[in-house]
């Protein structure tokens, strides 16, 4: 879902960026409007133009140019005053960088707002923080991070979903003694050690980043267990956790090259799509030893926002407000087998039954690494640590970046 793009790739999009401002101040000789969209997830560009297309043939004289980059394109595009007239985002830093500077357009008072499961509403405003009033997106589709498991596998193995940590640990030693590897682990890929967040949400009650802002507690203090745990898990994975990225990991989880993965949902069409017989199913990582107390990550995965300044506010409405239709809705959900944030969308497929317990009961947090400061990269202090092993420099690296970013 992170994957990053080199440099150039980057350029292409902001000239493109840059281009289509130039063209949209001008309807073309049939009087058809452009709207520039941009998403910040590759895994769901295909989806999105399969829904476009659609929008269009309703609407002839509207017609949306989609691309997909880093997140950095619109922190560039900020700086320059250049931004796509739609933006679909994940609710993460920048989404709350973008609603303090007051370049989105506020949504508090359009009807649109009311299809939205209000948790997800409140996770977004947590972003954007109380001094700034006003819902600056739309929740459309939610994320959730959990343990991905092969079922033949697992049921070949005689295996039962573990309800607590030492159930958990000791299935994968079982895993091992049965010369299977037990976690297929992309570590080339930094942003993917992302159990580190499950690990803290459990261990902290999901408020360490709260007691860190106000001087109460510090990594070093509260994250001793985690790091611990972390390294355990570290353990169960193959011959080269540091050598495999993202892409190449879900590739090789679909070929059966573990029984567990330890990534977001939004890894399970990339593996289905890899190899469509495997059968999967997820549970939430148990972090405790209290039998059904895991609390499970789930974050906006995409927002949609409008770009206040846009000089097309009403073409752009009418798309978003097209996407939040139910029926829509439930495309994008049923294909990119997200998590629904519309009311009255469901996520049926059973690979999901695992976590329904969490997300009915709202046993849920969203991501802690949201709440790091901006500009912080906790992922590559993370990847260092699992390389070196050194829990004590790791949690005063982390204390000392968390803190001379806070203080710039």
């Amino acid at each position: 879902m992170f994957k990053q793009l080199t440099i150039g790739i980057m350029s292409v999009f902001l000239s493109a960026f840059a281009i289509a401002g130039c063209s949209n101040d001008k309807a073309s000789s049939n009087d058809k409007v452009t709207l520039e969209m941009y998403s910040n997830k590759q895994e769901s560009i295909q989806t999105y133009k399969k829904l476009i297309q659609e929008f269009e043939k309703q609407n002839p004289t509207i017609k949306i140019n989609v691309e997909t980059g880093p997140e950095t394109v619109i922190t560039t595009g900020l700086t320059k005053n250049d931004l796509p007239d739609i933006m679909s985002i994940g609710g993460s830093p920048l989404y709350g960088e973008l609603g303090r500077a007051g370049v989105l357009h506020d949504f508090s008072e359009d009807n649109m707002l009311k299809k939205v499961d209000t948790s997800y509403v409140n996770m977004i405003g947590d972003l954007v923080g109380s001094d700034k009033k006003g819902v600056y997106g739309i929740p459309y589709a939610a994320n959730a991070i959990p343990v991905i498991y092969n079922k033949t596998k697992f049921e070949e193995l005689g295996l039962k979903v573990p309800k607590t940590w030492d159930e958990f640990i000791a299935t994968l030693e079982k895993v091992k003694a049965s010369g299977e590897t037990p976690i297929y682990f992309t570590l080339k890929d930094s942003w993917t050690a992302l159990q580190w967040y499950t690990l803290e949400a459990n261990l902290s009650g999901g408020e360490f980043a709260n007691k860190k802002n106000k001087d109460k507690t510090t990594f070093v203090k509260s994250h001793d267990q985690v790091a611990d745990k972390m390294l355990t898990l570290l353990k169960y994975g193959h011959k080269d956790n540091f050598g495999v990225g993202y892409g190449d990991g879900n590739n090789a989880f679909a070929n059966g090259e573990s029984v567990f993965y330890l990534q977001g949902n939004w890894a399970i069409p990339a593996i289905e799509k890899a190899n469509p017989t495997i059968k999967l199913g997820v549970f939430p990582l148990p972090v405790t030893n209290k039998p059904d107390q895991s609390i499970l990550i789930s974050s906006v995965d995409v927002l949609l926002a409008m770009n206040e300044s846009t000089e097309h506010k009403d073409e752009a409405m009418k798309f978003i407000n097209f996407m939040v239709d139910h029926e829509v809705s439930q495309k994008y959900i049923d294909e990119q087998k997200a998590l629904p944030t519309i009311k009255g969308v469901s996520q049926q497929n059973p690979i999901f039954e695992g976590i329904k317990g969490n997300l009915e009961s709202g046993n849920i947090v969203g991501n802690p690494e949201y709440k790091y400061p901006v500009g912080m990269a906790p992922a590559n202090i993370i990847q260092e640590f699992l390389m070196e092993k050194d829990k004590k420099v790791f949690l005063k690296k982390m204390d000392k970046e968390w803190e001379k970013i806070s203080n710039r």
